[in-house]
This record gives C-alpha cells, sequence and structure tokens, in this order.
C-alpha cells in the first residue's frame, strides 16, 4: 500500500473510532460493534436514526429507561404529539410552547437533531378552529390567514432548532377511500384546496430559511401501478413534481412506514427503486414513523410462541427491508421509529378491531426484539460500494 493510501486509510478508521466514541481495537480487546448503540453504527453512514417521543413518558420518574433508551440509542427525535395544532394551540392565539420546548432542549443536551411534526395536518385540531369553520364564524379568507399564522408562528419559534418539518402531513387519499380514485383529501382541501399545500411549504421558508421541508404521507413506500389514480406514491411524486416546478420550496418526502405483518408488503429493491425515484426529482427522502404491527390473535396473547415467533420474524424482515433500501439511497437523510417499546406505543390503542400491537424494536421489558437486532446487522454489516455516506441536503429557496 502506498504512504498516501496508508494515511488516508488510517485518517478513516481514526475519524470512525472518534465517531463512535470508542476506545481503539487491540488484540486483547477486539472492537464488538453489536455493543454499540444504533446511533453510534449509523454515524459512518452520516445515517440518522431516531424515535418518537412520548413527553408524559419522558418525564415519568417512575420509568427512567425511557429516557435512557431515548437519550443513548437515537440521534434525532420527532414529538409524538405536543407539536401538533391541538396541543400547541388549544385556544385561539394562546400558545403553550412548555412541552415542545422540553423536547427540544432534550434533543441538545444529548447532542441530537429534532424532527417537528406536524405543521399543517387535518386531524388532532383544536375544537376552536373546526367548530369555528363548522358554524361559520371563521370564513375561507380567515382560515388561509389563521393557517398562515400558525405555521409563521410555530416556526419562527422553533426557527434554528428544526433540523425537518413535516410541512404538510397525509394530504393524499387512499384507494379504498369513498371515492376511490385518489384525490386530496382532509379539512384543508375540504375549505381551502389544494393550494394550501404549496401556500403552506412557502409560508415555512419564510420562517425559516435553514430547516429542511418535507412533505409526509403512508403508504408511499413503493410504486405500484403507475397510475396516479390508484398507486398514491405516483400521485406524491407527481405533486411534488408539480410543486418544484411552480418552485415550491419542498426538500423532501417522508415515507411513514407504518407497516403490518399480516400485508404482502415489499421487498428492498422496490422500496430502495422508489427512493431513487424521488431522489431523481431532488428531493431528500426520509421514514418517519416507521413501525411494523402484528394482529394479536388468541394464540399471541395466550403466549403461543407458534404463533408469535413467525410475526417477530416478519416484523424484523419488515424493518430490515425499509432500512436497507434507506442506507442504499444516498438521499435518505434519516429512519424514524415511531416509539421503540411496545410498552408505549399508539398501536394498540388505534387498532383494536381485531386487536394490533408488538409493533417496535424493544418488548414491554424494555428487552431488545428480533428486529433490534437485524437494525443492527444492517448498520453494521452495509458499508461501500453500495452503502454510501449521506448526501447533503440544502433547503430549497
Amino acid at each position: 500500500m502506498k504512504l498516501r493510501r496508508w494515511l488516508a486509510a488510517g485518517a478513516v478508521a481514526v475519524a470512525t473510532v472518534a465517531a463512535l466514541n470508542v476506545t481503539p481495537a487491540t488484540a486483547g480487546r477486539p472492537y464488538d460493534p453489536a455493543a454499540q448503540s444504533l446511533r453510534d453504527l449509523a454515524i459512518r453512514h452520516g445515517l440518522y436514526v431516531g424515535t418518537a417521543v412520548d413527553m408524559a413518558v419522558l418525564n415519568d420518574a417512575a420509568d427512567p429507561r425511557y429516557r435512557e433508551l431515548t437519550a443513548s440509542e437515537f440521534s434525532t427525535v420527532t414529538a409524538e404529539n405536543v407539536m401538533k395544532w391541538e396541543s400547541l394551540e388549544p385556544t385561539r392565539g394562546s400558545y403553550n410552547w412548555g412541552p415542545a420546548d422540553e423536547l427540544v432542549a432534550f434533543a441538545r443536551q444529548h447532542n441530537q437533531r429534532v424532527r417537528g411534526h406536524v405543521l399543517v395536518w387535518q386531524n388532532q385540531l383544536p375544537s376552536w378552529l373546526t367548530s369555528g369553520v363548522e358554524n361559520g364564524s371563521i370564513s375561507k379568507a380567515e382560515l388561509r390567514q389563521i393557517l398562515r399564522n400558525h405555521i409563521t408562528n410555530v416556526v419562527t419559534h422553533f426557527k434554528g432548532r428544526i433540523w425537518q418539518w413535516d410541512v404538510v402531513n397525509e394530504a393524499v387519499s387512499d384507494p379504498w377511500d369513498n371515492p376511490s380514485t385518489l384525490h386530496y383529501k382532509g379539512f384543508w382541501a375540504q375549505h381551502l384546496g389544494p393550494d394550501y399545500i404549496a401556500d403552506a411549504f412557502r409560508w415555512a421558508r419564510a420562517a425559516d430559511p435553514k430547516a429542511l421541508l418535507f412533505y409526509n404521507d403512508y403508504n408511499i413506500e413503493a410504486f405500484g401501478s403507475g397510475n396516479p389514480a390508484n398507486d398514491k406514491t405516483q400521485f406524491v411524486y407527481d405533486m411534488a413534481r408539480d410543486l418544484l416546478a411552480k418552485r415550491v420550496p419542498i426538500d423532501g418526502v417522508g415515507s411513514q412506514g407504518h407497516l403490518g405483518t399480516q400485508y404482502g408488503n415489499y421487498d428492498t429493491l422496490q422500496v430502495a427503486a422508489a427512493l431513487k425515484k424521488f431522489a431523481g426529482l431532488g428531493l431528500a427522502t426520509a421514514f418517519t414513523e416507521v413501525d411494523v404491527r402484528s394482529q394479536l390473535t388468541a394464540g399471541v396473547q395466550a403466549g403461543d410462541s407458534a404463533e408469535i415467533n413467525p410475526r417477530l420474524q416478519a416484523s424484523a424482515a419488515n424493518f430490515s427491508v425499509l432500512l436497507r433500501a434507506c442506507l442504499a439511497e444516498r438521499h435518505c437523510l434519516s429512519f424514524t421509529l415511531w416509539g421503540f417499546t411496545d410498552r408505549h406505543s399508539w398501536v394498540p390503542g388505534w387498532f383494536s378491531n381485531p386487536p394490533e400491537g408488538l409493533a417496535t424494536v424493544y418488548d414491554e421489558n424494555y428487552q431488545p426484539k428480533r428486529a433490534y437486532q437485524e437494525i443492527k446487522a444492517d448498520l453494521i454489516f452495509a458499508g461501500p460500494p453500495y452503502v454510501l455516506p449521506r448526501a447533503v441536503q440544502t433547503p430549497r429557496r
């Protein structure tokens, strides 16, 4: 090996050791990557591994393990609820910044980045807003101004402290909705029309020129028929392309990654192809809310290993599919779990008929599941030439 190449290789090795914050391996003390956290293993890929955070649990002194793992395992955090409109502005014009500021401070203390979730969504809106529109006391023109004020106030408050904003969330229907042809759905499309999407991105950019601005949705992990009438991924792709053509400052598309082991789902190559196609538009991508739920059959609830084990294995495989696809696409910047322990998962409370659960990478006792180990293995064994460090995404003006 030539001296220059040896020096370069040595510099990379030293940088990797420094990034991992571990003592260099020796013959008597070999380096054990399996002992490292997810956040440390993701560093060499330039990837940020994150979790949604329940602030009530984070502050629960009776449950310290949640706080410990949130700090040690993840390099980015997302507010599960405390940045949503009903939490931030429960009374018109009166903001409750406290819990969200606590999360941002926690992230800064533990050298983590923050994904802001969410500026515009049709759910979890304050009653003063929805009832005002319903009873006619808030006009269309006033509603648009209210939306502009909310985006401006929220983004300005957190300016410089948010890495990625989910600007607009779940604006597109599903093929099983009525009508079945895909369309813009929900409160904002109904009352303002689809132009609110472009407006939201422009207002967010005006409030913070340096945050990355994302559109976020579920069921967009891979392309289907390619027909935007029934292929949601194609619909979102066309939407993003059209926004860019209009010089709307959208920087990325977030795929939520809510999967279930009872479905066929996708393979790694299909998901990687979708990420690559979005990257072809000049957009960053991210997996933003990943979990893999399973049906809690009578056998599962009774502890039948013959039913539990296949679900745990299928769950691990689905987590791995999404992560490997993300690793394969340099413009996939972050991989966020929507909660990391079954002790505090949203799934059982939302999917009750039939009951579902087992959706995260730690069990109810904070023991890592097979899914956690597969994620760790993917981070350990992936590398050049097919997995390269993340590309730099700059905010679009």
